[in-house]
């Protein structure tokens, strides 16, 4: 008797072990992750442990290969076997290597979450559980600004109780955008009463980020994301309308917040300073970013492998160097991969934002999601590598994967044409 038999003779495990359970069981536990993702690094990499032992019975080899032979899914796993092949070169410790491969693991989750959404309808929960997670760390976030002097083990930043003040920015961002488009949506549709709460909560995101916590990227990344939403909604004129909307309130937001003044006047402060004075985020940022270019330069087209910038750092400090400018982040993702892949993996990266962007060219809700999560990653690694950090390279492997899911299943519902290979 085989295992299929021995499943159908025993109807609780039958049930148990059915395909419809399993896949319900995958999708969920999806919801809990992208639910964990803006609290807990630990409790996210349980989930994604979990995730990959549910999903593995319900997705087959076929519908993965379909997957990774589309630029969609196929890209991501390109990157991630450069990268793997990057080790082979790389002039440091295997421990090293293996240690820079880490950052590129996530990019294989790309592929198997496109094809477990692409047949699910859950991908709204989805977002209902990142959404709501992200609204209770609004809620304790503005209850611990307003409340100083509470005792709270968590960012130094205050407003910030968990994770980092840049990561709860992205979040909230995320959420404002995808709230005013939704607003926008149903205000169309004459629910006005909803439309406005929606965009109450939006502007309560928007808040928090120039008020209480703000990152200078997220500045950057929220200024892109309302043009985008403007031109979205009313087309050039929308954008002439959102560029004029975010002058105005700019002008708004600083002479009311002292907290953003300081933050652009630190910034240009350090910039001013850099020559005199590397040790400042600033400075330090400007000084990773010339020696990256220097070790760019040294080896261009392949790079210098896999695991390699904390040697390469290391190796062009002097005795005057401050620790703080030794580093395995230069800060950039474009510098990230440009280092150990060359300019081999530069066109890869791009190309795999380039063909995520394009799957959310569509008009839809899921679509505008989707392609607020892709831009915000590509704005943001000009200054970080997002894709590398944890909460923000996991961000966008979900986002592109479950989003991206839903994408490509409406579209072969509705008889559109697919992904091309």
């Amino acid at each position: 008797m085989n295992w299929a038999q021995v499943i159908s003779s025993r109807p609780l495990l039958a049930r148990l072990l059915s395909r419809q359970r399993l896949e319900r069981n995958a999708d969920w536990v999806v919801v809990a992750l992208v639910v964990s993702l803006p609290w807990s690094t630990s409790a996210t990499v349980v989930l994604g442990f979990l995730w990959l032992i549910a999903v593995g019975p319900t997705v087959g080899f076929a519908s993965v290969r379909r997957e990774v032979m589309t630029r969609v899914g196929g890209l991501p796993v390109l990157l991630w076997a450069l990268a793997a092949l990057g080790m082979l070169w790389a002039d440091v410790s295997w421990s090293e290597r293996i240690r820079g491969l880490d950052a590129f693991h996530k990019l294989l989750a790309i592929p198997l979450l496109l094809a477990q959404f692409r047949r699910s309808d859950r991908a709204r929960w989805v977002v209902f559980g990142f959404l709501g997670s992200a609204m209770l760390l609004l809620v304790v976030s503005w209850w611990l600004a307003l409340a100083p002097g509470l005792t709270w083990r968590g960012d130094v930043t205050p407003g910030v109780p968990t994770k980092d003040y840049m990561s709860q920015a992205g979040i909230f961002v995320l959420c404002a955008l995808g709230l005013l488009a939704q607003a926008a949506e149903l205000w169309r549709a004459g629910r006005g009463a909803l439309a406005f709460a929606l965009a109450v909560l939006a502007i309560a995101f928007l808040a928090n980020i120039v008020y209480v916590a703000t990152g200078r990227t997220t500045i950057v990344v929220m200024a892109v994301l309302l043009l985008m939403l403007g031109f979205r909604l009313f087309g050039w004129r929308g954008v002439l309308a959102a560029g004029l909307v975010v002058t105005v309130l700019a002008g708004l937001v600083w002479m009311s917040s002292p907290y953003l003044r300081y933050r652009i006047g630190s910034m240009v402060t350090d910039i001013q300073d850099y020559h005199s004075n590397v040790n400042t985020p600033v400075g330090l940022r400007l000084e990773f970013w010339r020696k990256s270019m220097d070790f760019v330069a040294e080896a261009p087209v392949i790079g210098h492998g896999t695991g390699t910038i904390h040697t390469l750092f290391r190796a062009r400090a002097t005795a005057e160097t401050l620790p703080q400018a030794i580093t395995t982040n230069p800060h950039s993702q474009i510098f990230a991969v440009a280092i150990q892949l060359g300019l081999i993996g530069t066109v890869l990266l791009y190309a795999m934002w380039i063909a995520h962007l394009a799957l959310f060219r569509g008009g839809t809700l899921i679509g505008w999601f989707g392609l607020t999560i892709v831009v915000q990653n590509v704005v943001s690694s000009l200054f970080n590598s997002h894709l590398s950090d944890f909460a923000q390279g996991w961000l966008y492997v979900l986002g592109v994967g479950v989003l991206g899911g839903a994408v490509l299943g409406a579209a072969r519902a509705n008889g559109e044409p697919e992904a091309k290979p």
